[in-house]
């Protein structure tokens, strides 16, 4: 069972009086009193948790992550935090493990303050010329304070590549989302589909930044080996104008760099890589999308562009999903749907993750683009020439899994639960891929579910 618990309370001054964390959880409103009914809550873990816990010695690099440098993954972000004292913003790199090392790059760094948090110095560097399909190991810090690291570069894109990547969403910094970390990293994931949502640290008062570093530093056993893909969710606004905070993604966007020129984006909130046999879009579901605004232009433009020769597999990342049976989040990601599903279709993209909704759904290929009237409602068909549409939210966050759904599974649902878990999307050819689904409950090797993925553009 999830490491939650469950309480039905309420409380009579209103929401004011709730711990930050449980303000969402509003159920009912009756007689001017706030009534909170079966509310699946979880527990963030302590800053002193050994997960938690900055590494020892004086300016020490800690929450270390990288991401892809590039378009085409021969380079690569090294990103870290500096507490003390900016450093030299150096990474050493080569091929042996070990060796010192007289090959570096220097990187930029920043700070940022929010509200009455101000940061440590955050470091990003970016190596490049790498070699494909090559293990690199890197070195940060200087003295007797360093710490070395590796990744491995992906394979050179071509047409019959195999490669595999990990899904994960809505983590936060749980007992549930430690579980969830450790199930993938004993998993065969090289890199990581992070579909937004990361260290909800805007549950705390004035949306307090510690629990974004508590969560870097939670989450750099996978992430200064392999990159995680990002995309921003709701959780990543930290929008507070009452404290004067009027900047949204300001947190996100200081920690977290991405190559979205590489892809001729104007905003880190979309862009595209390709990765092996995959090339990758990432959407943002908190920026204008109608027609005509930039990301919708550069969708257009990227999606079009994109070389099925080459990449053969076209996977889009993105937070509200198009298709959800859950009761949470109910057709909240429609307006994009509306504007957006047109391309997928139209440009055969093969599966669309997405999250925020604290469950798993994986849907057969569907589409409602020719918006089918049945019993005088508009119904998604089951299409072959369409994408397969995940929900893969349950990553662990304090929030606690979504309510047990009272809607009937749609036809085009072909398996949901409330559990955390994570994915594995293996691309085994240009023609074939295997999803899998993994419970945290469950052994690490189990599939709770599991669907072969044909490709759309050469089925």
């Amino acid at each position: 069972m999830p490491n939650s618990t469950r309480s039905n309370f309420w409380v009579p001054g209103g929401p004011t009086e709730l711990p930050a964390r449980l303000r969402s959880s509003i159920l009912d409103l009756k007689d001017g009193k706030l009534f909170f009914m079966d509310a699946l809550l979880g527990v963030d873990l302590a800053e002193e948790d050994p997960h938690l816990k900055a590494p020892e010695g004086y300016n020490a690099a800690q929450q270390v992550h990288i991401h892809q440098g590039d378009y085409e993954g021969r380079a690569v972000i090294v990103s870290w935090l500096t507490q003390e004292e900016p450093g030299d913003s150096k990474v050493y790199y080569g091929q042996v493990q070990g060796e010192e090392k007289t090959t570096f790059v220097t990187g930029e760094t920043y700070s940022y303050s929010f509200y009455n948090y101000t940061s440590g110095f955050l470091h990003h560097a970016v190596i490049s010329g790498l070699e494909f399909d090559t293990k690199y190991f890197y070195t940060l810090g200087s003295g007797n304070i360093t710490r070395e690291f590796w990744f491995t570069t992906p394979p050179e894109s071509k047409l019959d590549t195999s490669y595999t990547f990990g899904v994960i969403g809505d983590l936060g910094q749980t007992a549930d989302s430690l579980s969830t970390l450790e199930h993938y990293m004993n998993g065969s994931g090289q890199a990581l589909l992070f579909v937004g949502d990361l260290s909800y640290a805007d549950f705390y008062p004035y949306h307090d930044n510690n629990r974004w570093d508590t969560w870097c530093r939670l989450i750099e056993p996978s992430a200064a080996y392999q990159p995680w893909i990002w995309t921003a969710g709701n959780h990543e606004l930290d929008f507070l104008p009452e404290y004067g905070e009027t900047i949204p993604f300001k947190p996100y966007t200081h920690r977290f760099h991405v190559p979205f020129r590489a892809s001729n984006s104007t905003s880190s909130l979309w862009y595209s890589i390709k990765r092996g046999p995959a090339t990758i879009i990432v959407l943002s579901s908190y920026s204008a999308f109608g027609m005509y605004t930039p990301q919708y232009r550069w969708l257009e433009a990227a999606l079009r562009n994109v070389d099925r020769t080459v990449t053969p597999w076209l996977i889009v990342l993105m937070h509200a999903p198009f298709y959800n049976t859950h009761s949470e989040h109910y057709y909240e990601g429609e307006p994009m749907r509306v504007i957006f599903e047109p391309f997928f279709v139209e440009y055969k993209v093969d599966i669309v993750f997405a999250g925020h909704v604290h469950a798993y759904e994986r849907t057969y290929p569907v589409s409602n683009v020719k918006y089918d009237i049945q019993n005088g409602q508009c119904t998604p068909e089951v299409n072959g020439t369409a994408p397969v549409y995940v929900v893969i939210g349950d990553g662990g966050n304090i929030e606690g899994l979504s309510s047990p759904s009272t809607r009937p599974q749609a036809n085009f649902s072909a398996f949901r639960e409330e559990s955390f878990g994570h994915g594995v999307f293996e691309i085994q050819n240009y023609t074939h891929a295997l999803f899998a689904w993994h419970r945290n409950q469950d052994g690490v090797k189990v599939a709770a579910d599991s669907a072969v993925i044909l490709n759309q553009f050469f089925s």
